[in-house]
C-alpha cells in the first residue's frame, strides 16, 4: 500500500504544472488575431466579393503588361504583395489555388485538417472546430459568407479539387490571370 502512495505522489509531482511560463509563447495568439480579421471579411463577404471581382478584371486589363515583363518574372514580387493582403484578411497559407470567392471568403486551407469541400462532421455545437475548440469552424464561416455574397450558395456547392503541392507558395493571382486571358483568346479565334 505504501509503494502504491510513493507512486502516486510521484505521478502527480511529475504532471503538476511548473510556475514557469514562457513568455510570449502561445500556440494560438496569432490565430486569435487571425479570427478577428478572418470574421470580420466574411461578415463583409458581399463587399470583398464586388472587389475580388473588380480586382480580377484590373489584372486581366494588365495581362499584356504581365506578358511583356514575363509572368515568371512578376512572379516573385507579385507573390510577396499576394502573401501580405491575403495573409492579414484571410490568413491564407499561400496554396496557390485560391477558392476563396467559392467559399464565402473564408479560407478552406486554414481547416486544421485542410478539407476543401465542406466541414468534417465533428463541428462542435458552438460552430468552433472539433481539433482546435478555441477557433470557429472554417466551414461554418464559409456558408455564412456565402449566404451573404450575391452568388449565394451556389459556388460553395461546386467541389473543390484536391490541392496541387507543385502550385504551393505561387501567385493564385498571376495564375487565375493567365488562364482567363488564355480562354478569352481562345473565344476570339
Amino acid at each position: 500500500m505504501a509503494r502504491l502512495e510513493t507512486w502516486t505522489s510521484k505521478l502527480r509531482r511529475t504532471n503538476a504544472k511548473s510556475d514557469f511560463q514562457p513568455a510570449n509563447v502561445s500556440p494560438h495568439r496569432r490565430k486569435q488575431r487571425s479570427f478577428t480579421i478572418r470574421l470580420w471579411v466574411v461578415r463583409h463577404a458581399r463587399f470583398f466579393e464586388w472587389f475580388y471581382e473588380k480586382f480580377a478584371n484590373l489584372f486581366l486589363f494588365l495581362h499584356p503588361f504581365w506578358k511583356a515583363v514575363g509572368y515568371h518574372r512578376a512572379e516573385k514580387p507579385v507573390t510577396f504583395v499576394e502573401r501580405q493582403v491575403k495573409g492579414l484578411l484571410f490568413d491564407c497559407r499561400m496554396c496557390g489555388q485560391c477558392a476563396l470567392s467559392s467559399t464565402g471568403m473564408s479560407c478552406p486551407m486554414n481547416c486544421p485538417k485542410q478539407l476543401r469541400n465542406g466541414p468534417c462532421g465533428g463541428v462542435r455545437a458552438n460552430g468552433n472546430c472539433e481539433v482546435e475548440p478555441d477557433m470557429p469552424c472554417v466551414w461554418v464561416q464559409a456558408w455564412s459568407g456565402a449566404s451573404k455574397m450575391q452568388t449565394g450558395t451556389d459556388k460553395i456547392m461546386a467541389v473543390q479539387k484536391p490541392v496541387d503541392q507543385s502550385l504551393r507558395e505561387t501567385s493564385s493571382w498571376l495564375r487565375v490571370t493567365a488562364e482567363a486571358a488564355q480562354e478569352k483568346e481562345s473565344v476570339k479565334s
